[in-house]
């Protein structure tokens, strides 16, 4: 697992530390996140019908942006409610459409620890850099953003600095 960094402008919340983990399958990848802290004082969606669903980033949930080329990307956002949403851009937030993909989640919660696992099944090419982000939403309504890097100012996941992680053939 990798740790992930609150970002700077970002106050403390009630979580302390998020890691995350992936791995290449024949089929495409399996991603694990897991937030520690409070989370009884985080809003945490609760299970709704799995399937492909917009704006989940508007509260907690888990992502991972995928490039093969450098320019073009992936972007996966992982809901603890267990709906996700895949996209694909053409370059840094240009040409965004439904990607095909197919994503199973499962979510286990205790008073403690978030964890989120998500098999995904979808073209992903390798060698490839790779970001793994959470948004999460804390008691007070402030939306708190972890990566595993961020370039200077504003929280943006898009960017290719959050893209940190490299994944060999």
């Amino acid at each position: 697992m990798t740790p992930l960094v609150l970002h700077p402008d970002c106050a403390p919340g009630s979580i302390h530390s998020i890691e995350a983990a992936i791995e290449p399958t024949p089929d495409g990848c399996r991603a694990t996140f897991v937030a520690r802290g409070d989370v009884g004082s985080i809003a945490v969606p609760p299970i709704a019908e799995p399937g492909r669903f917009d704006d989940l980033w508007k509260t907690t949930c888990f992502e991972i942006f995928w490039s093969h080329d450098g320019i073009s990307y992936r972007e996966f956002n992982l809901s603890p409610s267990t709906r996700w949403a895949c996209y694909d851009f053409d370059a840094f937030r240009e040409g965004m459409r439904d990607a095909p993909a197919e994503v199973d989640v499962a979510v286990a919660v205790s008073a403690t620890e978030l964890r989120l696992t998500a098999d995904i099944r979808s073209d992903l090419p390798l060698p490839a850099t790779v970001a793994l982000n959470a948004i999460i939403e804390d008691a007070d309504g402030v939306n708190r953003f972890w990566a595993l890097a961020f370039r200077p100012g504003a929280p943006e996941f898009h960017a290719g600095e959050c893209r940190a992680l490299e994944l060999d053939a």
